[in-house]
């Protein structure tokens, strides 16, 4: 089991460490930045966390020490925009810009190595770096995908990729999912792609497009370390399954209080567990009745459980975002982080929870590591 947890923050990046049964806070880097994604190595030192800071823009910095200090790596570049492309939101009806907005999503493209990144964005560009985030490369065989014409934002002004899980036997099969444009996969490594989402649906459309697989709105996507096959998908108008690596999904019913919401987890060694964290959907999104639950299935989703000792049952309104929910290596303790600075830990797979701390900046991702 990981001992440290790190907290990327509107104001700031935390890094906990559990000692004594107890996790406290014991180092704060970046303080005042906001920190929109962190990936740290899980057996090294190695940590990348992605920095927003508004009229400067998007930044990457990188530790080699634990976390102790950071540097400031490359960021990703869009290339000029050709003068002869219109790249129009469907939906809004403006230019979608060539140029960073947010950096969504740092993953390794490899297990055991630190060197190889991918990197998830606001508009929708997918960026690799093979050096570390020395330099970074924007992936022209998704960006130039016909299919992309469809993509639109969410809550986002513009489309963007949030989530990236990489076979972790076979690197060259990535799967990307969009807000909103769907989910993509690759199997050679990024050179060509096609959508999978067979058996999902929209109902923010008219019906003739309810199943059109360029506009699903996947709010986070991940996978079973132990059987990649199993994705798990929290989308904007549903809870979904897939078997065969996102290719088909099923969508499952009578899950209480909500199938809204934005965080998912899958237990690493059970593909049959995920935890899932329920709103109030579109415009409200709070816990439905003011009070904050996790949802759990450990049966594939046939049943759920509603998962509440610990958590505040009465006005609450701390919405977790897609990145605010994270579970360890062993599937024994979750973190769980709020746009509202709470940040909770449960050492007995979601069964209880107990309060770290309620007085952080809006938190935006967690991440054990």
């Amino acid at each position: 089991m990981s001992d440290r947890l790190w907290v990327g923050t509107r104001k700031g990046l935390f890094r906990l460490r559990r000692k004594n049964a107890s996790w406290t806070i014991d180092h704060a880097p970046m303080l005042g930045d906001p920190v929109t994604a962190v990936l740290p190595e899980q057996n090294g030192d190695t940590i990348y966390a992605a920095l927003e800071h508004g009229h400067f823009g998007p930044k990457i910095q990188v530790s080699n020490d634990g976390g102790t200090s950071f540097t400031e790596a490359a960021t990703p570049t869009y290339p000029e925009k050709p003068d002869d492309v219109e790249d129009i939101d469907p939906i809004r009806r403006k230019p979608i810009p060539w140029n960073l907005k947010t950096i969504w999503a740092l993953e390794f493209k490899e297990a055991g190595s630190s060197r190889g990144i991918w990197c998830g964005t606001i508009p929708g560009g997918l960026f690799e770096s093979d050096d570390g985030a020395a330099s970074w490369s924007l992936n022209s065989s998704l960006w130039n995908h016909p299919g992309r014409a469809s993509w639109f934002g969410g809550g986002a002004d513009f489309p963007g990729i949030h989530s990236v899980n990489v076979h972790p036997e076979n690197s060259k099969q990535v799967t990307v999912s969009v807000s909103c444009g769907g989910i993509w996969h690759t199997s050679d490594g990024g050179e060509s792609w096609s959508v999978g989402t067979q058996g999902m649906f929209a109902e923010y459309v008219p019906d003739t497009r309810r199943e059109d697989p360029l506009i699903q709105d996947p709010h986070r996507v991940v996978q079973c370390p132990c059987d990649p096959n199993t994705m798990w998908c929290q989308h904007h108008n549903g809870i979904f399954v897939s078997g065969n690596r996102g290719q088909t999904w099923r969508s499952l019913e009578n899950v209480t209080p909500s199938v809204f919401g934005f965080a998912v987890a899958c237990h690493p060694a059970d593909p049959k567990t995920a935890w899932f964290v329920p709103a109030v959907k579109d415009e409200q999104r709070y816990p439905v009745d003011g009070k904050l639950t996790v949802t759990r299935t450990r049966d594939g989703g046939s049943t759920f459980e509603t998962l509440s000792e610990g958590l505040p049952q009465e006005h609450a309104y701390d919405l977790v975002l897609r990145h605010g929910l994270d579970v360890t290596s062993d599937g024994s303790t979750l973190a769980l982080g709020s746009s509202s600075g709470s940040l909770w830990i449960s050492e007995n797979g979601g069964s209880s929870w107990s309060l770290l701390n309620a007085h952080l900046p809006p938190i935006y991702t967690v991440r054990f590591g």
